[in-house]
């Protein structure tokens, strides 16, 4: 796989406040990044540009969705190249709930552990420069 030179990144979280912070580390990172404040938006923008997404940032709690571990399984399954890091404040993975190659940062985070979190999961085949550079 070549390196790529624009890098996506979706950022699902319910929380608007949040979900401006989320996008911050991945921007910064050299990522352009689709925002979704609901799994129906995440949804739709996956069924349409999945092939261009490199990570998925996602809150584990979303709103009308029962399981936000199960949504990992989904992704990995439909879209395998697709690296998954997720968030939450008060729901820690068992062993089983996520993938393996899905990490989970506990709520609040700062920049810097998300930097390091996206660094530590982000292949260097899809990273770019200023991501290598950021931690």
């Amino acid at each position: 796989m070549a390196i790529p030179t624009v890098l996506y990144a979706l950022v699902v979280d319910d929380d608007p406040l949040i979900l401006r912070h989320a996008c911050d580390i991945p921007e910064v990172a050299g990522f352009n990044f689709h925002q979704a404040g609901t799994v129906e938006e995440a949804k739709a923008f996956m069924g349409d540009d999945a092939d261009g997404v490199t990570l998925l940032f996602s809150d584990v709690a979303m709103p009308g969705d029962s399981d936000g571990f199960a949504r990992t399984h989904y992704v990995a399954e439909y879209w395998p190249w697709i690296e998954i890091v997720l968030t939450s404040g008060n729901v820690t993975p068992c062993p089983g709930d996520m993938p393996d190659k899905a990490t989970c940062i506990g709520k609040p985070f700062d920049d810097r552990m998300l930097q390091q979190r996206l660094t530590e999961t982000v292949p260097d085949n899809k990273q770019l420069e200023q991501l290598k550079r950021a931690v």
